[in-house]
């Protein structure tokens, strides 16, 4: 049976005891029923009062039987709450402690600082690709959601250097800080900055002139929703078959068309050859967008001469499959 439905059970039984205690003296001893329920308390909880008045022999005989059975269900009750209790604590502490076991397996994942509607959107884009990640959250209300989502998080702020050292941010290859408060931005990115200075660092703006502060911070790049909903309103009355273009490219779910990045790793067969000597094209059916140089620089549309080098990230547009087979070639199977 249930923790639970037994001390309900029990609760019941103690109350029926406690109220036949109460009309057993009411009845017995003639008292009163608040003198009666007094006798009853002080009898079931063993606190050794003496008795309210003397009684008689049947009030001896009632008060004897009334301590074998209420005693038993007192002790009975206090055992199952205890039991609840402790194992209710025990499973939260199995959890936290399995929980935080998973987080220091990480490695080269990204820290998403913030639950709320933003950080929310970006955790659901990671679990669809996936990509693994932990969330930061100060928020008791969500931690419970965190859960029941399988998703691992670590409670505390975000500003917080131990915080951060929980989440693993020495072997992280990102942070996300998607607090709504752009001074929290700003404290997230300047203590993550300082604990790993490799740490490739986004953050959320909500006003303009809170994007170079969190540049000088040292945020990598700076996102503000407001300003991308905003445009991609525009464009869609603007340009809507471009939107809708970029909508089905961009989409995880997405089965006909996909736009994706690929690394162009040391040990890779396209390192070193043109787009044209790989055959990207006629094998694959894969269209080279744009070539992002290991200096930043970026060739749009770049020609059928163009070589790729390794660390080249080549912004690609194709089928998921075949997408699929051109990145097991950037990183480092055969042609």
């Amino acid at each position: 049976m249930d923790t639970v439905l037994r001390i309900r059970i029990s609760l019941l039984t103690l109350l029926g005891i406690s109220f036949g205690g109460t009309l057993g003296y009411h009845l017995i001893e003639g008292w009163s029923l608040f003198d009666a329920f007094y006798m009853t308390v002080i009898t079931l909880a063993t606190v050794g009062f003496h008795e309210v008045r003397s009684m008689s022999d049947a009030g001896r005989v009632f008060t004897i039987l009334l301590i074998v059975f209420g005693t038993g269900t007192v002790a009975y009750v206090a055992g199952n709450g205890i039991q609840l209790m402790l194992e209710g604590q025990l499973r939260r502490m199995l959890g936290r402690i399995k929980l935080e076991k998973k987080i220091n397996k990480l490695k080269a994942h990204y820290i998403v600082c913030g639950y709320g509607r933003i950080g929310q959107l970006i955790c659901r884009e990671f679990m669809a690709h996936p990509v693994p990640f932990v969330v930061v959250e100060r928020n008791p209300e969500l931690w419970e959601k965190l859960q029941s989502e399988n998703i691992l998080f670590v409670r505390g702020n975000a500003t917080d250097d131990e915080v951060l050292h929980q989440a693993g941010i020495e072997r992280a290859s990102g942070l996300i800080t998607a607090c709504t408060s752009d001074s929290e931005n700003v404290y997230i990115t300047l203590t993550a900055r300082g604990l790993n200075p490799e740490l490739f660092i986004m953050a959320r703006s909500g006003e303009e002139t809170s994007e170079k502060k969190l540049l000088r911070a040292g945020a990598n790049k700076v996102i503000s929703p407001y300003n991308i909903g905003a445009a991609r309103m525009a464009q869609g009355i603007l340009r809507p078959s471009v939107v809708d273009f970029i909508e089905i490219a961009t989409a995880g779910h997405n089965l006909e068309l996909q736009l994706e990045e690929i690394a162009v790793q040391e040990r890779s067969c396209l390192a070193g050859h043109s787009l044209v000597d790989s055959e990207i094209r006629k094998n694959h059916g894969v269209i080279i967008v744009c070539i992002k140089k290991r200096d930043g620089r970026m060739i749009f549309n770049p020609a059928s001469e163009t070589a790729m080098e390794a660390g080249d990230i080549l912004i690609t547009l194709g089928k998921p499959q075949a997408i699929e087979r051109l990145e097991t070639l950037a990183c480092g199977a055969a042609l």
